[in-house]
């Protein structure tokens, strides 16, 4: 396995390599049943068993109990964004927002597109979405507070949960922060993100839910966009992203089996401090978040010149870094340095920069 790349793409991104061995041993022939899982009936006994397996250990990691409904879900976070207001603004709601980059703007977009009345609760795109709004003011009959808890893009990240009134539901998009460390998810209503940033393979998307509010939502719509529905047949509804449930259920049994959301969380802040102390360091790259509200998962950083950068990308790729490319709406470079992503290749990125630094300075 000597040609295993750097990985620091935003997703699909690195996944574990114990967790790619298993799923190489098990590819052809699982648990000797003959056929792969991604042959294997969704119906069958096998796979309820991997589908429950995955679903004990979100609870497991999480520390919720079956107050909460776990489910696996299709069309990305995406989706979530006008289900989540679909299902939830009942009449006379308003549906509030933080919105703090790209992704909270497109969930506030969605909202609007399907005719629900939006409050935007509070705001950071008065400074380009470089810090977190530390405080917020909800509209009137509230139908929930929705929050990104970290930005992909700007590289910012929550660390904190906002405090809400005990009867406004409170809903997070953890794409790409999901169980990256501990936190007191018994005060979240509603949890989702896509699996390919943090937790899995792209094709599925975890959403949880407080059986509470399954109880206050819309009826009447459409089946597959009813989160009762999916509740209902346990999330094979339809046919469920087999293959990608399989691999998240190996990946969050890594994880517990390493230490859990404890573990990761040191691993994660040792990992991205490799990254920012160079940034810290050296007056050659250009930090570009507030650093009270620097994200663990995402390092967005800017060097002297757009040509620096470019050379940055390519001499890096070269040397097996890949990915480190910044998003096409805000340009520069970008390291996400997920769960996944061993030790050697932050050190490994550490190195580079400052041998960059001096080469071009």
């Amino acid at each position: 396995m000597t040609n295993r790349v750097h990985n620091f793409n935003a997703g699909p991104a690195v996944l574990p390599l114990e967790v790619l061995k298993e799923v190489q041993a098990e590819l052809l022939d699982y648990k000797e049943e003959g056929l792969s899982v991604m042959e294997m009936s969704h119906r069958s006994s096998t796979f309820s068993q991997i589908i429950n397996d995955a679903k004990a250990m979100v609870k497991k990691l999480m520390k919720v109990g079956d107050e909460y409904e776990v489910l696996f879900l299709q069309g990305g976070a995406s989706s979530q964004f006008y289900m989540i207001p679909l299902n939830l603004c009942t009449e006379g709601k308003v549906a509030n927002y933080l919105n703090t980059g790209a992704w909270s703007t497109k969930a506030i977009k969605e909202a609007k597109k399907i005719g629900k009345e939006v409050h935007v609760a509070s705001s950071s795109e008065d400074k380009e979405f470089t810090y977190i709004p530390k405080t917020f003011k909800l509209s009137e009959n509230p139908a929930y507070l929705h929050y990104t808890s970290n930005n992909t893009i700007r590289g910012t990240e929550f660390h904190f949960i906002p405090e809400v009134p005990e009867d406004v539901p409170l809903i997070c998009d953890m794409s790409s922060n999901f169980f990256s460390r501990p936190m007191d998810f018994s005060k979240f209503d509603l949890i989702y993100g896509g699996a390919q940033k943090n937790i899995g393979p792209a094709g599925a998307t975890l959403v949880v839910i407080k059986r509470t509010l399954l109880e206050k939502m819309n009826t009447g719509l459409p089946t597959m966009m009813d989160y009762n529905s999916h509740v209902a047949q346990e999330s094979l509804y339809n046919t469920p992203p087999c293959f990608s449930i399989y691999v998240i259920g190996k990946v969050l049994h890594w994880l517990d089996e390493n230490g859990g959301l404890t573990a990761i969380e040191r691993h994660n802040i040792e990992k991205a401090a490799y990254v920012y102390d160079v940034i810290d360091s050296s007056d050659f790259y250009i930090g570009t978040v507030v650093p009270e509200d620097r994200s663990r998962m995402n390092i967005p950083f800017r060097l002297p010149s757009p040509e620096l950068e470019k050379k940055f990308i390519a001499e890096a790729a070269a040397v097996g870094m890949i990915g480190l490319k910044g998003h096409k709406s805000v340009g520069g470079c970008r390291a996400s340095v997920y769960n996944s992503l061993p030790m050697e290749s932050a050190k490994a990125l550490a190195e580079f920069m400052r041998d960059f630094e001096k080469n071009n300075s």
